[in-house]
């Protein structure tokens, strides 16, 4: 699932450090976010969408076709 977490953090100009403490999880936590890597749980993706006052839809991008159902 791709997102839009790094550009959102570029343009707040805060640190993936300081996105991981506000929303209680690791540094890589959020590397591994932004890379791909890792699909957020539901209540992250909320943590992450309030904390950018935005909407989930708004952060995450899902798109059916490439998770293959």
């Amino acid at each position: 699932m791709q997102n839009r977490i790094q550009d959102l953090r570029k343009v707040k100009k805060i640190t993936q450090s300081e996105l991981a403490n506000a929303v209680d999880v690791t540094r890589q936590t959020i590397i591994s976010l932004e890379n791909g890597k890792y699909n957020a749980s539901l209540i992250l993706a909320h943590k992450i969408a309030q904390f950018f006052n935005t909407t989930i839809e708004e952060v995450f991008i899902f798109n059916l076709e490439e998770e293959n159902l």
